[in-house]
C-alpha cells in the first residue's frame, strides 16, 4: 500500500491530560482522508503535530518519505493547511493577502491567480477581505492552503459556520481536488454527512484513541459484526463513541 502519511504510536501529553494517545495512522497517496472525533478528541492536536505547531510527547511519523523531526523544513513545503478560522489583513484585498502567503512561501507569482480560481474567487480577487461573506473568507482560506498545489493538505473543519449552500461549495471543492492535481486531503468536520460523501478512509478518535480506521465498507461490516445500525456514517460513528465512552466508565468504576 502506498501511504504518504504514517504515524506511529504518535503522543501528546500536557501534564496530566493526554490528549493525543497512542495513534498510528495510514494515510494513502491521493486519497480523502476522514478524521473523525468528537470535541477534544485529540484531531486538532494530531493535525498540528503534523504541521510542526506542537511537539509530540512521544512516536514519530513519515510524510512523503520524509522522517519529523529531521526533515521538519521539508515535509512543510509539501503540505498546505487550513486549521481553525482563516485570519486575513482586513484592509487588504483578497489577492493581496494571498499575495502575502506567496511571498513567505517563495512561491510564483502565478499561484496566487491559480488559487483563487480554484476556489472560484477570481472575480472577488480585488475586493476588500472585511467585506468578504463568511463563505468567501472559508474559500480564500482554503485558496492559501491551496497556493502552489501542494501534495498534501491538512484541512481542520474547513465548512464550520457555513450555510448549507457554502457547505455544498466547499465540499465539491475538496471532493474534485485529488483527481484535479493528484494530491492528498486529510479532513476533519463533525460534518459527518459531508465527509460520507467525499472520504475514501476514516480514522475514528476518541478521548486520543483511534478506535477506527478503514474504508467505510469497513466501517459498515464493523459495525454490522458489532450489532450496530449501518445506514449512515453518523449512526456507525456515534454507536462507536458510545460503545467506547460506557467501557472506559465501566474500568473506571473497578
Amino acid at each position: 500500500m502506498d501511504y504518504i502519511i504514517t504515524t506511529e504510536q504518535l503522543t501528546k501529553k500536557y501534564k496530566n491530560f493526554t490528549s493525543v494517545n497512542d495513534v498510528s495512522l495510514h494515510i494513502r497517496k491521493s486519497s480523502i482522508y476522514g478524521f473523525l472525533g468528537p470535541n477534544g478528541a485529540g484531531k486538532s492536536t494530531t493535525m498540528k503535530m503534523l504541521l510542526g505547531l506542537t511537539a509530540p510527547t512521544k512516536g514519530s511519523f513519515i510524510i512523503d518519505g520524509k522522517h519529523f523531526p529531521e526533515n521538519r523544513l521539508a515535509i512543510l513545503k509539501e503540505i498546505g493547511s487550513f486549521i481553525e478560522a482563516p485570519s486575513f489583513y482586513a484592509n487588504l484585498t483578497g489577492r493581496e493577502n494571498l499575495d502575502i502567503i506567496r511571498r513567505i512561501l517563495g512561491l510564483p507569482k502565478n499561484t496566487v491567480e491559480d488559487a483563487l480560481e480554484l476556489v472560484g474567487l477570481t472575480e472577488f480577487g480585488d475586493r476588500l477581505a472585511k467585506k468578504y461573506s463568511l463563505g468567501m473568507k472559508q474559500r480564500l482560506g482554503l485558496a492559501g492552503a491551496l497556493l502552489g498545489r501542494p501534495p498534501i493538505l491538512i484541512l481542520d473543519e474547513p465548512t464550520n459556520g457555513l450555510d448549507p449552500s457554502g457547505i455544498h461549495e466547499i465540499r465539491n471543492l475538496v471532493k474534485s481536488l485529488p483527481a484535479l492535481y493528484d494530491c492528498t486531503v486529510l479532513i476533519s468536520s463533525h460534518m459527518l454527512s459531508e465527509i460520507q460523501l467525499i472520504a475514501d478512509d476514516i480514522g475514528v478518535l476518541n478521548h486520543g484513541r483511534l478506535l477506527f480506521e478503514g474504508s467505510l465498507d469497513d466501517l459498515q461490516r464493523n459495525a454490522l459484526q458489532a450489532g450496530f445500525s449501518a445506514d449512515n456514517l453518523e449512526d456507525m460513528f456515534l454507536s462507536m463513541i458510545d460503545k467506547d465512552n460506557a467501557a472506559r466508565k465501566q474500568r473506571a468504576q473497578l
